[in-house]
């Protein structure tokens, strides 16, 4: 996939929902799973990126310290319960809001690596409401999920 496709590719996934982010279970690829939102009267429609040969992920809070300082309570863990009196950020929302996905083509990491390894690697930046998030991979596929797709659940 060329820089252009890819580009295009991940600026579809703008103001929807990201529901979970990870290495795949065989921890080779990274995958972003994304809630395709259009309102509460829309069918759930969820779609895997799957970040091919992922060398590199970086995941660092969006949060300021202030923000986490008022966050640490674990009532804060489950949207249902939280107590809107503690003023953290309620942790349990279960998604964040995708505000952006960047390509940097002049990535130093990723010209190395292609030269290490003799194929294409790209650099990405996502950021959501909680997470800036940072990987160096070679490919990307789109697929769609299941509602209640569980990477992680043991064959």
């Amino acid at each position: 996939m060329d820089t252009a496709e890819l580009q295009q590719t991940l600026n579809e996934t703008v103001q929807h929902l990201v529901v979970h982010h990870g290495y795949t279970s065989y921890m080779r690829d990274y995958e972003v799973v994304i809630n395709l939102w259009n309102g509460p009267r829309s069918p759930q429609t969820y779609l895997r990126y799957l970040f091919r040969y992922c060398v590199e992920a970086r995941c660092e809070t969006f949060q300021s310290a202030d923000v986490w300082r008022a966050s640490l309570d674990d009532r804060l863990l489950d949207r249902e319960t939280a107590d809107p009196d503690l003023g953290g950020y309620v942790w349990g929302a279960k998604y964040h809001e995708m505000y952006g996905a960047e390509l940097r083509p002049d990535s130093e990491a990723a010209r190395r690596w292609s030269k290490a390894v003799g194929i294409d690697f790209h650099e990405v930046h996502i950021e959501t409401n909680a997470h800036d998030l940072t990987l160096l991979f070679s490919d990307l596929e789109v697929s769609e999920v299941p509602v209640g797709y569980a990477p992680f659940v043991a064959d």
